[in-house]
């Protein structure tokens, strides 16, 4: 049997991934034709089926998912190493894709992107801003953000902001009409605007912790909301109480407009991590990127108006 060369099985993996011989040959530089005469040509030499072909969509046969587990990682590998290579001899460049929860993409992320880009002008970064757990492998993510005890053992995991304390808020109307509450359970008398998980589409239970004793309320209310803004647009209309994390809220505290909670009874999360593969060669601009968003600070953050 004659070997394959390295192109086509290049060939392979990337009519695969995109699951499109038009997509593939697109991004290879190569006509659709010749990328179906190469592919042909594989499937000939192995003398196995490696794709199906329907008129809409093309999908690895049963053998083709076998031989692109095996060899996507490796090219990965092959692709980082003449990255790096060509870093050598020049400034960081290249693209970076991350995904992040809401809260940490305007917390931690986009406050660090004027710097970092300016300094960076050949460097291109992607934010992919997701409430589910993503899996940054399979979905070819470089990195993702999300609190320390969310990520797996098998990654590596770099802190990149202070720990997140939590406030229960309303308006001096809201709280002019409904008595302030004392304890987390008096909640389920409230009006509260609710959380809706991303991943199992539950409610969220609101989490509260007091010398070392810890409860979950679960809350209910008129309105319920999967992200920050509307959360927070919410409790300043004077439509309930809303939990959130404290640097949302804190100006809007100062000012008057929220009037805080609750606060013995806030709890602290261990701060945002950036978390990768272990496995995998980083370029020079993923290096300073990550080195850019490393926190340095002290590591437990004082709650405001402590």
């Amino acid at each position: 049997m004659a070997l394959p060369n390295f192109n086509d099985l290049a060939a392979f993996v990337a009519v695969a991934r995109e699951q499109s011989f038009t997509r593939a040959a697109a991004k290879l530089g190569v006509s659709q034709s010749s990328l179906s005469q190469t592919i042909r040509g594989l499937e000939a030499r192995l003398d196995i089926r490696l794709l199906t072909r329907t008129t809409r969509s093309v999908s690895p046969t049963e053998a083709g998912e076998r031989l692109l587990q095996t060899l996507e990682p490796h090219f990965e590998e092959i692709q980082g190493e003449l990255t790096a290579l060509a870093e050598m001899k020049d400034r960081p460049s290249g693209n970076i894709r991350i995904t992040a929860g809401e809260h940490p993409a305007i917390s931690v992320l986009q406050p660090a992107m004027p710097k970092f880009l300016l300094a960076n002008p050949d460097v291109h970064v992607e934010i992919i801003v997701d409430y589910g757990l993503t899996d940054i492998v399979a979905e070819r993510y470089d990195a993702g953000v999300r609190l320390g005890a969310q990520i797996a053992r098998d990654m590596i995991a770099v802190r990149v902001g202070p720990d997140i304390t939590m406030a229960v808020v309303g308006t001096p109307g809201y709280l002019a009409r409904y008595p302030a509450p004392s304890r987390p359970e008096d909640l389920t008398s409230h009006n509260c605007i609710n959380i809706r998980l991303p991943t199992l589409g539950n409610l969220f239970s609101w989490e509260f912790e007091k010398d070392g004793q810890e409860i979950k309320v679960r809350v209910e209310g008129q309105a319920v909301y999967n992200n920050i803004a509307m959360r927070l647009s919410s409790v300043l209309d004077g439509i309930g109480l809303a939990y959130m994390p404290v640097d949302q809220v804190q100006k809007y505290i100062d000012n008057g407009r929220l009037i805080r909670v609750l606060e013995d009874w806030s709890p602290t999360f261990t701060g945002y991590h950036l978390y990768y593969p272990n496995r995998r060669h980083h370029s020079l601009a993923f290096s300073a990127f990550v080195d850019a968003l490393r926190y340095r600070g002290p590591t437990a953050a004082v709650s405001p108006g402590a």
